[in-house]
């Protein structure tokens, strides 16, 4: 597993050694940036973007946006082991500062009062493909109003998900790759 583009290209992720944690395979995650970068149906740059990894593991996919010039990344992460990994991943690439880490339960931090005080370009959602409650993710965000008019959530389930997806939430594009399914929506 490696950084995919931008000044960190080349750069190997440390991954866990348990089987909790389930790292976005690099072929999924150039499909993401390739089709955000020249779809006519996403109007968006990752350049100084502001982004949030949810359920973000080793932090590839953040650690890919920080190296294609996002502006800042938020990761929410709970696991205990994926969090040594991902801060190993992000103290590796040196000088960085444009992130934080919320070591929080999503459901926990998300279903109380608390709020990040920040708006995002890219939401990425990645939680656990056993994890069911996936619209009620979706639905918090929206009625949180944390995604920004132009940005986009992005939700990796696996391709045998069948959960239908909230009416609430605009499907911009439905691919899959692998065993994986993205599904990109405003």
């Amino acid at each position: 597993m490696k950084i995919i583009g931008g000044h960190f290209k080349g750069k190997k992720l440390f991954l866990p050694t348990d089987k909790n944690t389930r790292p976005l395979k690099n072929i999924v995650k150039e499909s993401i940036f390739n089709l955000i970068k020249h779809s006519k149906k996403i109007d968006l740059d990752v350049k100084n973007s502001s982004v949030l990894d949810l359920f973000s593991g080793t932090g590839s996919f953040g650690i890919e946006c920080i190296s294609r010039g996002s502006k800042n990344v938020i990761f929410f992460e709970n696991h205990t082991l994926a969090i040594k990994i991902l801060e190993k991943n992000l103290n590796s690439l040196k000088k960085i500062k444009n992130y934080k880490i919320y070591e929080n339960d999503f459901f926990d931090f998300f279903f109380s009062e608390r709020d990040l005080g920040c708006y995002f370009d890219i939401i990425f959602i990645d939680p656990p493909y056993k994890e069911k409650k996936i619209n009620q993710i979706i639905e918090k965000i929206l009625e949180k109003k944390i995604l920004k008019d132009n940005g986009i959530m992005i939700i990796h389930r696996h391709k045998k998900d069948n959960i239908n997806i909230t009416e609430k939430l605009n499907i911009v594009e439905n691919r899959n790759y692998g065993i994986s399914k993205i599904i990109f929506g405003n």
